[in-house]
């Protein structure tokens, strides 16, 4: 695919990385195995917590066994980000029982606002995925009433979405978005115009991700805040963190998912600039700088476990020697704090976040480099991985992020993303290449996988 070049337990004295016999030794099929049965035991326990103290709701608090809605009403964001992750991983009974959960009780006719973005790649993707895998046009119908109740977000002058959106009223708010809340639309709107034969969808999230690369910088880079009713920068912070990340990924994967070559296009022109701007070789790795995306300018060097993405993104687009430096870094990033931290400042080696919320990015990108470059490297970094989520973040009820790395001090969450994208990468790595065809799939930004069908809607 990669025509467009782009880019638990283990004692604390091993603590610092993979070994050299390690990550260069083999890694057996009875181990690849033994992974996967981890992995699946671990959704399987978490699923219990959720199914036992959590039951209807968003999500688990897997400390105080209590439950979480993100908004007045409960839109099952466990359920439907977990139902394709049991699919894959082969656990039927699971699956069963979210279907029956979501088709029984999933109403989108709330009196609630949304995160136009979240609900879009957590419930959107995912229902479109069901789908897809299972057949019922129920999940379709569903997706395609949520849609119609986020397609008002679309009605400013500029064509990129608000925020916020009332699923009842279609009353708008917050105006100051940023690329990936309004880029990262584009895959789930437009694969429901595939499936509907509509082809609004598709046409309504194509110009707003094209208004986004036409407010580019003259070299090339994008902002992390712009006012959708002018199309003014708020900010002129540029990086591949959050508020930009997938809206770079989104360009490429829609590329792959649509063959609409003006996302191709798009992705080559910030893939040249980010290459010239924003990479920070090391002795580490390649990390990410933040610059200013008039000028170029450095502004900060700040990484974390969002920008751990880029190096599966590199892998994917066929860029593997960029892939591996960038995933030097992210790898150095977790073991050089124990876990990885959501953010630090790789040229002071200081933590400014400390807290690991349980994300998939790290994993993901040893995913899609083992599938392409098939070293056992990859693996033994997932291992260290996964070993140590098993270690640090489980519970009697399920997993918890962790709220300080230094000392593993667990906190009360576990976000939907845990089943939708990191139990899934963490297994599918391991996994017989049999188990995803990544000719035939490409994954959301959530990991929800979506069927290529390159004709057009």
């Amino acid at each position: 695919m990669g025509k467009y070049f782009f880019c638990f337990f283990v004692l604390s004295c091993f603590r610092v990385s993979v070994s050299a016999q390690e990550s260069t030794g083999s890694f057996s099929e009875a181990m690849k195995l033994e992974m996967c049965a981890k992995v699946k035991e671990a959704a399987q326990h978490a699923w219990k917590g959720y199914k036992n103290y959590a039951w209807g709701s968003d999500d688990l608090r897997p400390l105080t066994k209590t439950s979480r809605n993100w908004y007045k009403h409960s839109l099952l964001m466990t359920p439907v980000d977990a139902f394709d992750t049991f699919i894959m991983l082969g656990l039927k009974d699971e699956a069963r029982e979210v279907k029956e959960l979501i088709l029984s009780r999933l109403d989108f006719n709330i009196d609630d606002e949304v995160q136009v973005f979240e609900i879009t790649i957590r419930q959107l993707g995912g229902l479109i995925t069901a789908y897809e895998l299972d057949g019922d046009k129920k999940f379709l119908s569903l997706a395609t009433d949520l849609a119609n109740r986020l397609m008002p977000a679309f009605k400013t002058a500029t064509g990129m979405p608000y925020r916020f959106v009332h699923l009842q009223t279609g009353r708008l708010r917050d105006s100051i978005n940023n690329p990936a809340e309004i880029g990262t639309l584009m895959m789930e709107f437009g694969k429901l115009s595939k499936l509907t034969g509509n082809k609004v969808y598709y046409e309504t999230a194509k110009k707003a991700i094209m208004q986004v690369y036409a407010r580019r910088s003259g070299i090339g880079l994008v902002g992390e805040q712009v006012d959708v009713t002018n199309g003014k920068w708020v900010s002129t912070q540029s990086h591949i963190s959050g508020y930009i990340d997938s809206y770079y990924e989104y360009l490429y994967k829609s590329w792959i998912l649509f063959g609409d070559k003006d996302f191709a296009d798009a992705f080559d022109v910030h893939n040249k600039a980010i290459k010239k701007y924003l990479v920070d070789k090391t002795n580490k790795g390649w990390f990410m700088r933040h610059v200013d995306m008039n000028s170029g300018k450095e502004t900060a060097t700040l990484y974390g476990a969002l920008d751990a993405f880029y190096a599966g993104l590199c892998a994917y687009a066929g860029d593997i020697p960029a892939a591996k430096n960038i995933q030097d870094a992210n790898y150095y990033m977790w073991t050089n704090f124990n876990m990885e931290p959501e953010e630090f400042n790789y040229k002071t080696d200081s933590v400014t976040s400390a807290y690991y919320i349980l994300r998939p990015e790290n994993l993901e990108s040893c995913f899609y480099l083992y599938r392409y470059s098939h070293k056992t490297d990859y693996l033994w970094m997932a291992k260290r991985m996964v070993d140590d989520i098993l270690a640090h973040c489980k519970t009697e009820a399920g997993f918890a992020s962790i709220k300080n790395i230094r000392t593993y001090e667990q906190a009360n969450s576990m976000e939907s993303f845990f089943f939708g994208e990191t139990l899934k990468y963490a297994y599918l790595v391991f996994a017989a290449p049999s188990s995803v065809d990544l000719n035939r799939i490409v994954f959301t930004t959530e990991a929800h996988p979506f069927k290529i069908e390159t004709t057009l809607p």
